[in-house]
C-alpha cells in the first residue's frame, strides 16, 4: 500500500477496512492523472489485476458514460470534485444491474435524499450530484471462467462545477451536507461499496430491486429515450432493467447506451 507523507487523505483507514474483505488491496492517490478508470484498465491489460482503490487529486481527462467528458472542479478549501475509482475481480452469476447497485451504494451511505437516477447517476432533485462509470475486462490469470476485472469508477461534485457546458444542471454534496469535504467523503464511502460488490456477486440485483426503488429519481415520471420512446417510468425490474409503460405497452430497457431524459411538466415523480 502506497502511503504519500503528504496527503491528508484517509489511507490507512480505509485499507485497514477493506483489506479483511478483499485480501491483497491497496490503496493510491495520484496527484493526477488523465483517469482514474483508463489507469486501472492499463494496468489490469498489463496483468496487474489485484484489487486497488486508486484516487486523482486531479483528472485531465476524466470520462463519463457514452464518452462524455466529466467535469471536475477545484476551491481554495480542497479538491471541489472526488474522483476515485475501484479496481476488482467479481464473478457474478448475472452482471445486470451492477451500476444500480453501485449508486445505491454511494446514495444510502452520502444522504437520505440523494436519489438514483437509472442508469448510473446520482441526482439531488432535479440536478446531478455524481455519475459512475463500469468497465470491465477478461484476463488471462482469472479464477474462474466467469471472472472479470471489473473498473468502478465515481465522480462526485463536492462543490457545483460551472453549469454552461452541461446538458443536466450540477449539484454538490456541501448543498445537502453543508460541512461535507472530499477527504471525510472519501472515508465514508468505500467500505459500504465494497460489502455492496460483494453482495451483488453473491445475489445479484434482485438484492437490491426494493431499496433501489425507494430512490428511483425517474419513478412515475414521464421519460422520453434517446430512441423517441416515451412513457412513464414504473421503477426497475430484478434484474436492473427499467420499466416503462407506453402507449404499446410495459417496455423493459436494457441498454446502457440508452440515455433516459425525464419530461419537465406536472409529471415529474420526486426529482
Amino acid at each position: 500500500m502506497t502511503l504519500p507523507t503528504v496527503t491528508p487523505w484517509p489511507l490507512e483507514a480505509i485499507w485497514q477496512a477493506v483489506e479483511p474483505m478483499l485480501p491483497g488491496f491497496s490503496v493510491e492517490v495520484l496527484p493526477q492523472v488523465d483517469s482514474t478508470n483508463a489507469e486501472l484498465m492499463r494496468r489490469a491489460q498489463a496483468g496487474r489485476c489485484e484489487p486497488c482503490l486508486l484516487l486523482a487529486e486531479r483528472q485531465t481527462a476524466g470520462r463519463g458514460r457514452l464518452g462524455r467528458v466529466w467535469h471536475g472542479s477545484e476551491t481554495a478549501q480542497g479538491p471541489g470534485t472526488l474522483t476515485f475509482s475501484l479496481g476488482l475481480t467479481l464473478a457474478p452469476k448475472d452482471w445486470s444491474g451492477l451500476s444500480l447497485a453501485v449508486g445505491l451504494s454511494l446514495a444510502q451511505t452520502l444522504h437520505s435524499d440523494i436519489l438514483v437516477k437509472w442508469p448510473n447517476d446520482l441526482w439531488w432533485r432535479d440536478r446531478k450530484l455524481a455519475g459512475i462509470l463500469i468497465e470491465t475486462t477478461n484476463w488471462l490469470a482469472a479464477p474462474t471462467p466467469a471472472s472479470r476485472y471489473v473498473v468502478i469508477g465515481v465522480g462526485l461534485n463536492i462543490q457545483a462545477p460551472p453549469a454552461q457546458t452541461m446538458t443536466t444542471p450540477p449539484v454538490g454534496l456541501t448543498e445537502l451536507v453543508p460541512d461535507a469535504d472530499a477527504v471525510t467523503t472519501f472515508g465514508r464511502v468505500v467500505a459500504p461499496l465494497v460489502r455492496a460488490l460483494q453482495l451483488f456477486e453473491q445475489r445479484g440485483f434482485a438484492a437490491f430491486q426494493r431499496n433501489f426503488n425507494d430512490r428511483d429519481a425517474l419513478t412515475q415520471a414521464q421519460v422520453t429515450l434517446n430512441d423517441g420512446l416515451q412513457g412513464q417510468a414504473q421503477g426497475v425490474d430484478a434484474q436492473g432493467a427499467l420499466l416503462v409503460q407506453t402507449a404499446q405497452g410495459l417496455q423493459r430497457v436494457t441498454s446502457s447506451e440508452v440515455s433516459v431524459r425525464p419530461v419537465p411538466g406536472p409529471d415529474y415523480g420526486h426529482l
